[in-house]
């Protein structure tokens, strides 16, 4: 079976974004990671190499210490060694495209937990950057809703100990 047979020519990609805020519009995006879902000959999925990058806040962006506490991201530690949203989407995008060209899909379709979240600011950086973005605009796959049908829980570290699925809450707020 062929992914782009699974789900509408859609490129599955699972993508985690963390932010300075809230607002997509006006709060940063610090760090991203997008990871292309395969799916082998027996149609058993399985994700593909990592992108991930620390990202370094646009100019004129809102950093609300409340959020900063949350994730704990230090924007001005120079070890993050952070790149620009447009270098970050840049390769990302690159990637959907080269892997919808080869699995022959027509676009990819962002996989995540509170998908829309991270769609929101996966576009307005992608606006900011002037970068065609190959995701489709308002369809997501979301985990949150995923995981309250199967196991009666929204949050993701719930459900994933109700999952049995391996979870390490000091890594909850890193994107990788």
């Amino acid at each position: 079976m062929k992914i782009k047979d699974r789900i509408r020519g859609y490129l599955p990609v699972v993508i985690d974004i963390e932010t300075g805020g809230f607002n997509d519009k006006t709060d940063a995006m610090l760090e991203i990671c997008a990871i292309v879902i395969g799916i082998d000959d027996q149609g058993v999925y399985y994700p593909k190499e990592p992108q991930h990058f620390h990202v370094e806040p646009f100019k004129g962006a809102n950093l609300e210490p409340s959020a900063l506490k949350f994730n704990g991201i230090d924007v001005n530690n120079p070890l993050r060694m952070a790149v620009s949203e447009k270098q970050a989407l840049g390769e990302i995008f690159k990637t959907a495209r080269a892997e919808m060209k080869t699995e022959e899909c027509t676009r990819s379709i962002l996989v995540g937990h509170n998908a829309f979240f991270d769609l929101g600011f996966l576009y307005a950086a992608s606006n900011r950057s002037n970068l065609k973005n190959p995701f489709h605009q308002f369809s997501t796959i979301d985990t949150v809703s995923l995981s309250a049908l199967y196991y009666g829980e929204t949050v993701l570290a719930k459900a994933m100990r109700v999952a049995n699925i391996e979870w390490d809450d000091a890594e909850a707020h890193s994107a990788l």
